[in-house]
């Protein structure tokens, strides 16, 4: 029996004060599954992603996530829809006055439902998950930019969402620790089966983790190709794509 994509989007344009930066934008994600939207700096990825979990309006098209249409839900409901999501935001996004262990709790302390040593014990879990343990009672200025990334992945994963969003997880990262991270990622959507939505435009990135792309094209402003990462890079094929992920490829 077929089951309803964790992620699904048909004909999306996204832009700002309605004049669109992306249109034409429809793909779906299945569980178990991740998709990385890619493209060139200023593409929208991070605007789609946004419409993607309801943060913002899309100009057009349709968003439907955990097999519920966007724009059908009202705040009550879409709150709670997003609760079984997780998102890693760029920079991490920590609060600076809590400890790792405090900011994983927040969203355990604001959605979860459980007490104290509940909470405690769910925190210290997925720190360990994420290899972050130790440093549970450290303050986020404490940590290097990986150990901040996975404190964030932490929380993202603290409410065991059924589909994860990752804004450029490994931006700014030294190639040893954005492979760590990405090796990390790679386990967890395996051991879960959670959908992952990755926005990024590290190519290294990209060709470890998603099982397919959906390049955004900036000249026509509408969604490019969608497939494999070699898929992409065929002969003959899109020439921005091309460019993307082998930059000096011929057209």
């Amino acid at each position: 029996m077929a089951t309803e994509p964790r992620v699904r989007c048909l004909d999306l344009a996204v832009g700002h004060e309605g004049r669109a930066i992306m249109s034409g934008v429809s793909f779906a994600v299945e569980a178990g599954q991740l998709a990385a939207v890619v493209g060139p700096s200023g593409c929208g990825k991070s605007t789609l992603m946004r419409a993607l979990v309801g943060l913002s309006e899309p100009l057009s098209g349709e968003a439907w996530l955990l097999g519920e249409r966007l724009g059908d839900l009202g705040e009550t409901r879409r709150e709670a829809l997003l609760r079984r999501a997780g998102f890693l935001f760029q920079g991490s996004a920590l609060w600076s006055s809590l400890t790792v262990r405090e900011n994983v709790e927040l969203p355990l302390r604001e959605f979860g439902g459980c007490g104290a040593r509940e909470r405690r014990l769910i925190a210290e879990h997925k720190l360990a998950q994420v290899g972050l343990l130790a440093a549970a009672d450290k303050l986020p200025s404490e940590l290097s930019g990986g150990m901040a990334k996975r404190a964030g992945l932490a929380r993202a994963l603290a409410l065991d969402p059924e589909v994860l969003f990752l804004d450029e997880p490994t931006a700014g990262l030294d190639p040893v620790t954005a492979a760590r991270l990405d090796a990390l990622i790679l386990r967890l959507r395996d051991s879960l089966g959670t959908a992952v939505v990755l926005v990024s435009h590290e190519i290294r990135s990209i060709r470890r983790l998603a099982d397919f792309c959906v390049y955004l094209d900036p000249s026509t402003r509408r969604m490019g190709p969608v497939g494999k990462v070699d898929d992409l890079l065929r002969p003959g094929g899109h020439a921005g794509a091309r460019a993307f992920f082998s930059p000096g490829t011929p057209a």
